[in-house]
């Protein structure tokens, strides 16, 4: 179901017709529904994985606040680490080791012939698995306590706006929202038709139209294309990737605003940033943010001298 489509829009005002008639839990519960129905109209069978996820990780945490032992609260962690990440790494990426494996082995004189595994990449599979992870970590370092309401963490991690395309949110701005009575306050409906209206032309006028272009110098072989089509195939495609992203940002950003929720700016005009750094602080805000909290500091972060701070900057950008 993309934001796009008709499919959606029909959807949406269904759940916001309903969603201001309600009072806060049943305004919770309803949420919870229509983002399984939401994320359930691209595989059913995904929802497992999204149910088993949630499962797990408030467990997880729910353990970890009531041990003291370091070595147990190391094995829980590492449990949501394996279970999440496990199955990011399984869906994103069994193709391409498995594919550059037989390549591998048939240049090495091996006749390998690979049977055919039909492997679909879960929708938005990265970003319910950061989110969900950024809550277990933040549990583990004590920096929040668990949360007592399973259904209400199942509407952290599945919240529909931003459950496919993001923000990723952290579970100290989100879960507080979800957990407390929201009001409509004045300018939400302006500011969210505003977001709405801005990703639509983003997504719909601006990234589809580059994708035609994009896509019919990309089918080219590289023999017939000459500098100037290389140069228009580069810069459309950059155009296409930042408003296709950034279009579906403001649409989640702006839907949530008509439903009372403030969810964080993911892009700030990444292309006229001025250095490599100042563009990984605008493009995808709350992929590099995670990245830096989660995993660059952790491995040292530019405390170990200079050998030791490329190590952290590669290792961040590869992973």
């Amino acid at each position: 179901m993309l934001f796009n489509t008709y499919i959606f829009a029909l959807f949406f005002l269904i759940v916001i017709a309903l969603y201001w008639r309600m009072r806060h839990r049943a305004q919770n519960r309803m949420l919870l529904l229509a983002s399984y129905v939401f994320y359930g109209a691209w595989d059913w069978r995904f929802l497992f994985l999204l149910f088993g996820s949630t499962v797990i990780d408030f467990f997880v945490a729910q353990q970890l606040d009531k041990t003291e032992s370091v070595r147990r609260r190391k094995c829980l962690l590492g449990v949501s680490l394996v279970v999440n990440l496990g199955a990011l790494g399984f869906f994103k990426y069994f193709h391409f080791f498995t594919g550059e494996m037989v390549t591998l082995l048939q240049q090495m004189g091996w006749q390998v012939n690979p049977g055919t595994v039909d492997i679909i990449l879960p929708v938005g599979i990265s970003f319910y698995t950061f989110q969900t992870l950024s809550y277990t970590i933040d549990v583990y370092r004590r920096q929040r306590k668990h949360v007592d309401g399973f259904l209400d963490f199942a509407l952290y991690v599945s919240f529909f706006p931003q459950l496919v395309a993001g923000p990723i949110e952290r579970s100290s701005r989100l879960l507080p929202q979800i957990r407390n009575e929201r009001t409509r306050q004045e300018g939400d409906f302006a500011q969210g038709c505003y977001l709405v209206i801005l990703g639509l032309f983003k997504k719909v006028i601006i990234a589809d139209t580059m994708a035609n272009i994009v896509n019919g110098l990309f089918s080219v072989s590289a023999a017939e294309l000459t500098g100037a089509d290389c140069l228009v195939a580069v810069y459309a495609f950059a155009l296409q990737i930042y408003c296709d992203f950034s279009g579906y940002s403001a649409i989640a950003r702006g839907v949530s605003k008509w439903m009372g929720f403030d969810l964080m700016v993911n892009f700030d005009t990444p292309y006229f940033a001025i250095t490599p750094s100042e563009f990984w602080q605008r493009w995808h805000i709350s992929l590099s943010s995670w990245l830096r909290d989660y995993l660059y500091i952790p491995l040292g972060g530019n405390r170990g001298g200079r050998l030791m701070t490329y190590r952290n900057w590669m290792l961040t950008l590869v992973l």
